[in-house]
């Protein structure tokens, strides 16, 4: 197998961001044979389906099963999709054997590529069903953690804005009070990368048995969060190394943000309208 980038995956495309959604579904051989597709990306095209088996360390109809698993009739069409949204070609750092241009370029194509991939995994439908639950809500909770945060409280600002009522807790045990105290007609948004995260996955838990719709936006199709939520929005980023994998995903997250707040502009028009006048007022004062 060729070397193996220590920042990100070869294939860097909607193809990419449709199987890294799954991989949390996936054990096993199935899990194996996604992470070679993932690996050698464009190049599938010059493999058999028992080079992908033994590089997968499995048998051929392990490969078309978990070709299957992902959605497709078999490998040969699998391979057929990859070689169609072959990446273009990166541009090399000016110099190999800096740290700091190799990090800058290899964050920069992870980057584009978790924007690249929103295509796949985020639909319009599913951005306007949950401007819908978010505009039929009188009170919105929002949930989240770690690097999660920040795209909690940029996403509170732009609600708030909007003329939602949001609260937004930073300490864990007082979000789960907030989403506890929740009910039917209220709505809890909660980000997380891995939909694991304890604290967030607990709260949108009471805020459901408490009659809330749970929205989760997350990296992946399937995890704990999104077995509590009444709507999911899957937008990933690709594996970063040294526990940075959250970061191509944050920038994924932040970009689901702009466009869920802009699909509840246009839902909630003349209300929107005047509450991002009383905004604009207040922030005015402290333009410079």
């Amino acid at each position: 197998m060729e070397e193996r980038s220590e920042f990100f995956t070869p294939l860097e495309s909607r193809l990419a961001a449709r199987i890294r959604a799954q991989l949390g579904e996936l054990r096993g051989t199935e899990a194996r044979v996604a992470r070679v597709v993932l690996d050698r990306g464009a190049d599938l095209v010059h493999l058999s389906v028992s080079d992908v088996a033994t590089l997968a360390g499995t048998a051929p109809s392990s490969v078309v099963r978990a070709c299957q698993r992902l959605g497709f009739r078999g490998y040969q069409e699998l391979k057929i999709a990859a070689a169609r949204q072959a990446p273009a070609a990166a541009p090399v750092p000016a110099d190999e054997g800096d740290p700091a241009a190799r990090a800058l370029a290899e964050t920069l194509r992870a980057a584009r590529a978790a924007l690249d991939g929103l295509t796949a995994t985020l639909s319009a439908a599913d951005l306007r069903a949950a401007a819908g639950l978010l505009d039929g809500a009188s009170r919105v909770v929002l949930l989240g953690a770690g690097l999660s945060g920040a795209v909690v409280l940029d996403l509170g600002y732009r609600l708030r804005a909007l003329g939602l009522l949001v609260d937004a807790p930073a300490d864990p045990i007082t979000a789960q009070l907030a989403a506890a105290g929740l009910g039917p007609g209220t709505a809890c948004l909660a980000v997380s990368h891995t939909g694991a995260t304890r604290s967030v996955v607990d709260a949108a838990r009471l805020a459901r048995e408490a009659g809330a719709e749970v929205l989760a936006l997350t990296s992946y199709a399937r995890s704990p969060l999104t077995e509590t939520a009444t709507l999911t929005l899957v937008a990933g980023g690709q594996d970063l190394v040294f526990g940075l994998e959250t970061t191509a995903s944050r920038l994924a997250h932040l970009a689901a943000v702009d466009a869920l707040a802009q699909t509840l502009l246009a839902l909630r028009g003349p209300r929107a309208e005047r509450a991002l006048g009383l905004s604009a007022d207040v922030t005015a004062d402290y333009a410079y």
